[in-house]
Formats: C-alpha cells, structure tokens, sequence
C-alpha cells in the first residue's frame, strides 16, 4: 500500500495537469528504507511527448547524487498518461528498474489541464510483474 501526504498528491496532480498533452514526470524521495515519499521533485520529461517520458540523465544523476548524500531512495516514481487510462505500458514495465518503489500513474485522459478528477493509480513493478496497489492520502504522514 503506498501512503502519501495530501499535499504530495496534490502537487503530482498538479504536475500532471500542467504539463498536458505532454506527460509529466518526476520523483518522490523518501529516507532509504522508510516506504515515505517526503521530497517531491518534479522532473523534465527530456522526450516531449504526449506517449512517452524520459527523464534528462543529467537531471536524473544530479538526483541520484543528492539522494545518495541525503540517505534517500526514490520512493514513488510517477508520470502521467494523457490519452490512455492509468496502468503501466509495455514500456513502463520495461524501465521500472526500482524494485522498491512504488510506480504512480494519473491519467488526465479525461480533463486534461482542466479542472476535474484524474484516474491515481499505483503499482508495484518487480522483474516484469505489475502489482495494483492501494492508495491511501492522508493529511500529513506519521511520524516515524
């Protein structure tokens, strides 16, 4: 189950939002170890694209850097689909490389950068194997 602070899924919504047509991307950080998505990071998608993501290596080095120093991990790793519901394409499936996070789609489909709901939907991505998981938003996460 992934557990997120209110303020986190409303600002991955807002990502997602904004950047339509295009998909969004971007990254949750959380403690190594600690399943808590604290530090929201909102990526470039380097593609451009309304079908595909692709975060910039250079930015996403410089993250990878940065967790490394802060004893983080990525927690949640998100994009947004523009056009199709939220579940992980064959592509998605085949760049999940983190075992341990969780994978966030939120379709806009529907609205696009309007104002209604999105589809938010998360999963857990291992050697392949796509696993929906339950998404609980809270006001604030626990402290641990």
């Amino acid at each position: 189950m992934l557990t997120i602070a209110r303020a986190t899924y409303d600002a991955i919504v807002a990502h997602a939002k904004r950047d339509h047509p295009d998909e969004a991307c971007g990254v949750v950080a959380g403690p190594e170890g600690s399943d808590r998505p604290t530090r929201f990071v909102e990526m470039v998608n380097a593609a451009g694209s309304p079908t595909f993501y692709e975060f910039d290596s250079t930015d996403l080095f410089q993250l990878y850097k940065e967790m490394d120093q802060n004893d983080e991990e990525p927690v949640v790793i998100y994009h947004s689909h523009t056009a199709t519901e939220a579940y992980p394409s064959r592509t998605d499936i085949g760049l999940a490389s983190e075992p341990n996070a969780h994978y966030v789609l939120v379709s806009t489909r529907e609205h696009g950068n309007k104002a209604g709901p999105v589809e938010f939907r998360s999963y857990r991505i291992v050697d392949g194997e796509v696993t929906e998981e339950e998404v609980t938003v809270v006001d604030e996460l626990p402290a641990n």
